[in-house]
């Protein structure tokens, strides 16, 4: 359930928490997921064992863990995997730099932007698309797609609009 989408469930959500005891099955386990958010319940909060999922920190470690959680035959689909391994590269060295801007607060972006794998991946099943279907590589489509669309479709400040697309 994500708590941060359903703030009008969130008072029977702590009642019901509240309410666990020795009857339920020993191996329940209620997952919750929620991005901060002032009407999750503080008790239920206190009560519980929390995790949290960050982007991983620098550049490297990035590229890293976004390479491994990419499945093999991600590459091996591809009828032209030269081209493609070196422009899938690109945009995950893209994705890492546009989310470790993030933590330089206004001096890397103007204002806060939310780039999730999503959009790599994304960027990703396009990149195969044209590589694919085209006998030279369309660039400008495939920078316009990723600075534009897919990636610059939250941001909304002029210069980080710039930004974006000067990275790319």
């Amino acid at each position: 359930m994500n708590c941060h989408l359903a703030t009008s469930f969130m008072p029977r959500l702590e009642y019901i928490v509240e309410n666990l005891d020795e009857t339920n099955h020993r191996d329940f386990r209620l997952w919750l997921t929620s991005m901060p958010s002032p009407s999750f319940p503080i008790s239920t909060l206190q009560n519980s064992v929390k995790m949290t999922l960050e982007p991983p920190s620098g550049l490297k470690q990035n590229c890293l863990s976004t390479y491994e959680a990419m499945d093999i035959k991600d590459f091996e689909e591809c009828t032209k995997p030269e081209p493609y391994k070196r422009l899938l590269f690109g945009f995950c060295f893209f994705h890492a730099i546009v989310q470790d801007r993030r933590k330089f607060g206004p001096i890397g972006w103007n204002k806060a932007y939310d780039f999730t794998k999503e959009d790599l991946d994304c960027c990703r099943r396009q990149l195969k698309y044209f590589v694919e279907q085209y006998e030279q590589i369309p660039y400008k489509v495939l920078n316009i797609l990723g600075a534009s669309i897919n990636y610059g479709g939250r941001v909304t400040d002029s210069i980080d609009v710039r930004l974006i697309n000067t990275i790319l």
